[in-house]
């Protein structure tokens, strides 16, 4: 029996190997962590991540050939295929602070794979690394090997959150890179043997470690880079009185565009774009490429620009002060469907309307109050390590309030901010809110969900981005 183990119980861990052992019942896999209560969750009826769809797949499999524990070094010992993906932060210190990643957790993973393995291995990167991290990882193992042949393959993964089980059970494509020689090939072979168990075979791409390595980091600036663009047309749109939306469709129409991520929005999110991109920023400028460094910089600039417009806006329309007043934030996740808040646009926002003295009250069907509070705390780079690991946060922002209610978060305010596209919020009652809202009431769609104009024709003053601009705002400037 394949026995494959995967070091790492996180948002790729955890889905990427119970898909695994559902599609593969011939293989034992089993995840573990060095976090105790993060496996306690994964054995229990509360998993520690929202996906749709995972809890079926974990129950079907847990305990059958789906197992998780925090004893790392006898599973290590047992596999024969292990997956790495433990957090790769960006290091806010020293060498290449703020952009290059900090490489710590997978070297640390690397000493105890040759410290514990008794026989060969093939070792898989599973996490977001840096091109050559493959080479760095094999020095690691070569040199204290034993004896032992370790064969290094990179598997990037291309889950999006909310769609991860989806994604896993139909991918796009399925990228293993490793070494042009003989038992480099043999290992790949093997890995694209478990994944042939669901994955047509057109669909698994074989190319070499760097190109692997690169591949992920170069999708995800391209899928960046587009939502950057057309971010940065709405801009245009709200001076000319064009609307993003209309500009949006007519462009995805061109079948060499197409329509996928054009939406414009407050800004992206998540856990890789931005990391991503400043990995790939830093490897240009190690490489003596500044102008190509430069030019994938600017992807990350608009959407930071988005984010202080869309706070700009809210501030001037609003007197040009939000101090004292009510703002209710409807979501906190850096998009539906997911629980997720790395990275989301909602906290520099808040931090921008905190800046001005504004009281925030936050609803998000699927974060909670400790999560918002921790976020809203936490510098920069800090909720990419362990969490056991992360500062704790005994301060919390008193200025903010977390409800489980929409009703409750907007009642007696002067303005909402939508800012993440959970369905819920296009089928509210915006009437009762309006009645319960201070008047002038605001409403500010960074997500661009609800209907601008019954919204209007119930009394609301109206922003919605890259759309044509209430009589209202025409007057304040978009930009401090």
């Amino acid at each position: 029996m394949v026995k494959i183990c995967c070091l790492g119980a996180g948002y790729v861990g955890g889905p990427t190997m119970a898909v695994i052992a559902l599609k593969c019942p011939a293989i034992e896999v089993c995840v573990v962590d060095i976090s105790v209560p993060r496996i306690a969750a994964w054995n229990s009826d509360q998993l520690p991540i929202y996906e749709p769809g995972l809890d079926e797949v974990v129950k079907q499999c847990r305990g059958r050939n789906l197992f998780f524990s925090n004893d790392l070094e006898k599973h290590v010992a047992e596999a024969d295929i292990i997956f790495v993906s433990v957090n790769t932060p960006t290091k806010t210190r020293g060498l290449g602070a703020g952009k290059a990643a900090d490489l710590t957790y997978w070297e640390s993973a690397a000493r105890m794979i040759a410290d514990v393995a008794k026989s060969d291995k093939i070792v898989v990167e599973k996490s977001t690394v840096p091109v050559k991290t493959a080479e760095a990882i094999e020095k690691i193992l070569t040199h204290n090997s034993k004896g032992i042949n370790f064969q290094i393959l990179s598997n990037p993964e291309f889950l999006a959150e909310g769609t991860a089980i989806e994604d896993l059970f139909k991918p796009d494509r399925v990228l293993i890179g490793g070494r042009e020689t003989p038992e480099g090939q043999k290992a790949v072979k093997a890995l694209k043997d478990v994944y042939a168990n669901w994955v047509p075979e057109d669909r698994i791409l074989t190319t070499n470690l760097w190109s692997a390595e690169l591949s992920k980091l170069a999708a995800n600036a391209f899928l960046a880079q587009r939502i950057s663009s057309v971010n940065a047309i709405s801009a245009l749109c709200e001076a000319t009185g064009a609307n993003v939306a209309e500009v949006a469709y007519a462009v995805g129409k061109d079948s060499r565009i197409g329509p996928k991520f054009l939406s414009a929005s407050v800004g992206f999110g998540g856990s890789c774009f931005q990391k991503d991109i400043l990995n790939l920023v830093y490897i240009c400028e190690c490489n003596g490429l500044p102008e190509v460094a430069n030019y994938w910089k600017q992807v990350i600039k608009i959407n930071d620009y988005q984010k202080s417009r869309f706070v700009n806006r809210v501030v001037s329309s609003m007197f040009n002060t939000v101090s004292g007043k009510k703002i209710a934030v409807l979501g906190f996740a850096f998009k539906k469907d997911t629980g997720d808040t790395r990275e989301t646009a909602a906290i520099d926002v808040c931090k921008g309307l905190l800046g001005d003295k504004a009281k925030i009250s936050i609803y998000d069907p699927q974060v909670t109050e400790d999560q918002i509070q921790r976020d809203l705390v936490m510098n920069k780079f800090d909720w990419d390590h362990p969490i056991h690991l992360q500062p704790m946060s005994p301060t919390t922002v008193k200025q903010v309030s977390v409800t489980w209610d929409a009703y409750e978060a907007t009642k007696g305010a002067h303005g909402i901010c939508i800012l993440t596209e959970w369905d819920e919020f296009k089928t509210l009652d915006y009437k009762k809110i309006y009645d319960s809202m201070q008047k002038p009431a605001f409403l500010f769609d960074g997500r661009n969900v609800i209907d601008a104009e019954k919204m209007r024709e119930i009394g609301f003053i109206v922003y919605s981005i890259g759309k044509p601009l209430d009589p209202w705002l025409k007057d304040m400037p978009a930009v401090a």
